[in-house]
């Protein structure tokens, strides 16, 4: 065999070689082959499930939310609180559209009746409605709304400011009362649900979640009553106004707080809600339920909470307790026990005491009279108990039942079934507004901000031509259609709006409202 065709046949068993390599490296990593691609489709994975156990914690945690949410919204009420302002000064009035104008004057705006909203809920079967003193105190008629749209008149039962709670009551049975549970094993990072009426009527009812932020959060400047208790519940559940005095409930459906306040550079959401801690709302509407005010017991002294220096002094291995800082009167009980600015409160009665409004709760809803100890720890450890028999506040008077409106002998008679004053539209009016005969009637010259056509937003310059359907066109037909409503029938009004400007249209409406009586 010559050179040549050896050359040809090593460079035959190279290319053999190569090719054998080739097919066994395609083989290894599984290339694809331009024939299997144009005949076999790709396939995606498709309809891929996560984990079966996430999927159904996320929808039994959601199915927990739905019942606590139909379970409760029942107990929660829409409170309207309507206050009737008087003008401080004279003023100009604003003057009506001819010829209204002389035919009765329209009221300053500042003699109308300035109305809120709040929420509550209900805590007894008999009426109890549990809410925040500042929704409630300054009402001189409260209304109350439910779920069912059933409306009730509401009195105040009783009202303590130094806790914003206030219980008022409306006349019911078999209500739904919510459940009330123990703020005192709320945890931080536990899910929680706000229900309440933000922001208006239009949102009442509202369902919020969220989880507990905080415990025994103070609020400076909120609440400036001398013996103010403030020990808030911080929330980052959904809280605006119109909130305040519905319950903050826990998964199993326990209201633990009453929505109160928020903090926000704007006035809404924009930041943590607070509630007031059932426990304490619970002690505070017993009382107020049973007496009409709050009994609190006092130690005598001004108090801070402890901090990291006063621990050291102290020889605290953590840093907690308060501090006595001085006696708040000259004849103090806790003075006359032995107690000393400096001490570290850090037990009453074997219970540890960790900050101010812990210690404010214990001995604020004692009696005065009974006797608590105190374990104290002085300048390098030195441990003591100071036995102080409470003393009575000065002024317990300040939580007290809303007094009876004086009666306003300014206010002209009103029809008592509906609370309006009316006159016939005379033919000269009638003429001069251009009015057609259906929208003549009777002309309503004024509104009892505390009857049942106040609360449908009846007013001057309306004009009432139909009454139950029956056309009324003098006061004696308007009497005698009224003379067989009863209290508590429905009454259907048709209504006639004259335009502000005589060149357009007005309106015709129909009003129904509930008697009075």
């Amino acid at each position: 065999m010559n050179t040549r065709t050896s050359d040809w046949m090593k460079l035959g068993v190279l290319v053999a070689l190569a090719v054998v390599l080739t097919l066994a490296f395609a083989a290894a990593v599984n290339l694809p082959r331009r024939s299997e691609a144009q005949i076999r489709p790709v396939s995606l994975p498709v309809d891929q499930r996560p984990a079966a156990r996430t999927v159904a914690s996320a929808v039994e945690l959601g199915d927990a939310f739905a019942s606590v949410a139909q379970a409760v919204r029942p107990s929660v009420v829409f409170i309207r609180a309507e206050q009737r302002a008087q003008s401080q000064r004279p003023q100009a009035r604003r003057r009506l559209p001819p010829p209204f104008d002389e035919f009765f004057q329209e009221p300053d705006p500042q003699d109308r009746p300035r109305r809120g909203q709040g929420t509550g809920f209900i805590i007894s079967a008999d009426g109890h409605i549990l809410t925040n003193n500042h929704v409630v105190e300054e009402a001189d008629r409260l209304r109350v709304r439910l779920l069912d749209h059933r409306e009730f008149d509401a009195k105040v039962v009783g009202r303590d400011p130094e806790t914003d709670v206030a219980v008022i009551k409306i006349e019911a049975t078999g209500l739904p009362a919510l459940t009330l549970g123990n703020s005192d094993s709320v945890r931080i990072g536990e899910w929680v649900l706000a229900v309440g009426n933000p922001l208006g009527e239009a949102f009442s009812f509202t369902v919020t979640a969220g989880i507990v932020s905080a415990t025994g959060r103070l609020l400076a400047g909120l609440n400036r009553e001398r013996y103010a208790i403030q020990d808030f519940i911080q929330t980052d559940a959904v809280i605006n106004p119109g909130n305040s005095g519905g319950p903050l409930v826990n998964i199993y459906g326990q209201a633990v707080g009453i929505n109160s306040a928020i903090a926000s550079p704007t006035g809404f959401y924009q930041g943590y809600g607070f509630a007031v801690p059932i426990n304490l709302a619970r002690t505070v509407a017993e009382q107020l339920i049973a007496t009409g005010k709050v009994t609190r017991a006092i130690l005598g002294v001004s108090i801070r909470d402890a901090d990291a220096d006063d621990a050291a002094y102290a020889g605290l291995s953590e840093v907690r307790g308060v501090v006595v800082q001085d006696y708040s009167l000259e004849d103090s009980p806790a003075k006359r026990a032995g107690l000393v600015p400096g001490d570290v409160i850090v037990e009453i009665d074997g219970r540890p005491v960790q900050y101010v409004a812990q210690l404010q709760q214990i001995v604020g809803f004692r009696r005065p009279g009974e006797r608590v100890r105190l374990t104290v720890v002085r300048k390098g450890g030195e441990r003591t108990t100071v036995t102080v028999a409470l003393g009575a506040r000065e002024d317990d008077v300040r939580s007290v039942a809303r007094a009876e409106d004086a009666t306003d002998t300014r206010r002209p008679p009103f029809e008592s079934k509906l609370g309006v004053s009316v006159e016939p539209v005379s033919d000269e009016v009638a003429n001069r507004a251009g009015l057609s005969e259906s929208q003549r009637g009777l002309a309503i010259t004024a509104v009892d901000p505390d009857g049942p056509a106040a609360d449908k937003g009846l007013g001057p310059r309306q004009i009432i031509t139909h009454v139950n359907n029956e056309r009324v066109r003098s006061v004696a037909e308007f009497r005698q259609i009224l003379g067989s409503v009863r209290g508590g029938d429905v009454v259907s009004l048709q209504i006639f709006l004259p335009p502000a400007d005589p060149s357009q249209a007005g309106q015709s409406v129909v009003v129904r409202l509930r008697a009075a009586g």
